[in-house]
């Protein structure tokens, strides 16, 4: 199926590894030209199609200056992929959080997100429209403990913007939508200081354990292993695709079956 994607102008921030690497690769194998911003750019040099941006996203200027990078170079911007996100798993329980921990959690998974699509949108509507997908998480509305409250609150804050948005500049040709992924094969998850490691260092057992034991935790995934990030990349690929030209204001789930309510 031809998404319709070729020339199209797309950002995509936090695009250095993990899923929004696999988000770039995908957008840039649709025959996008894409703007891609990260820390670090290594993954991206090279890549066909692709401009890798060093950028501190987290600098209230800098998401901004990267939706101008992409304007300034191709003269227009069809498509946004707010990305970026991190997590610290919080193991001693929401009474040792301060207010401190909580505004790290949304500058990174909220805040970035906001000012990007704020920016995109200035444009967007001034040029009769364009597509903005937010990666958010399953933990915007799932929660089997604690653990990661504040990035929970964080996600759940940009699913909520991605609806209010899409009612807002809908009559306006932009559609925003998100992806909520439940566990995904990146370092995220898998990686030296991951989910896994952290768990397995404060419960005295070895990272494959701990996996084991945190999936059983959630319920389990009836697919049987973590999604992939081109799985992820798939779906958001498809959500800036004038091919769904009609989709806006949803949140789409990918968690191999994670979720159990309807």
């Amino acid at each position: 199926m031809d998404l319709e994607l070729t020339d199209k102008v797309a950002v995509v921030t936090g695009a250095g590894a993990g899923i929004g690497l696999a988000i770039t690769r995908a957008l840039a194998d649709e025959g996008a030209h894409v703007v891609a911003g990260s820390r670090k750019t290594d993954a991206l040099d090279g890549l066909d199609r692709v401009t890798g941006v060093a950028a501190d996203l987290s600098e209230a200027e800098a998401p901004a200056q990267l939706i101008r990078r992409a304007i300034d170079d191709h003269g227009r911007l069809d498509v946004l992929v707010n990305n970026v996100g991190a997590v610290r798993l919080r193991l001693d329980g929401f009474l040792a959080l301060s207010d401190e921990d909580f505004e790290w959690a949304l500058e990174l998974n909220f805040f970035i997100a906001l000012r990007a699509t704020r920016a995109a949108l200035t444009h967007m509507v001034d040029h009769g429209g364009g597509a903005i997908v937010n990666v958010a998480s399953v933990n915007a509305f799932y929660h089997p403990d604690g653990a990661v409250i504040d990035y929970g609150a964080a996600k759940a804050a940009l699913v909520n913007l991605t609806k209010a948005l899409s009612q807002e500049f809908g009559p306006q040709g932009v559609r925003i939508n998100a992806v909520s992924p439940g566990p995904v094969e990146t370092d995220l998850w898998l990686g030296e200081h991951g989910v896994a490691e952290t768990v397995a260092a404060a419960t005295g057992v070895d990272a494959a354990t701990a996996r084991e034991r945190i999936v059983a935790g959630m319920g389990g995934i009836p697919s049987g292993r973590f999604t992939r990030p081109e799985e992820v990349a798939t779906l958001v690929a498809l959500l800036a695709s004038p091919r769904t030209a009609n989709v806006t204001g949803a949140n789409y789930v990918i968690d191999g079956g994670l979720i159990k309510t309807t």
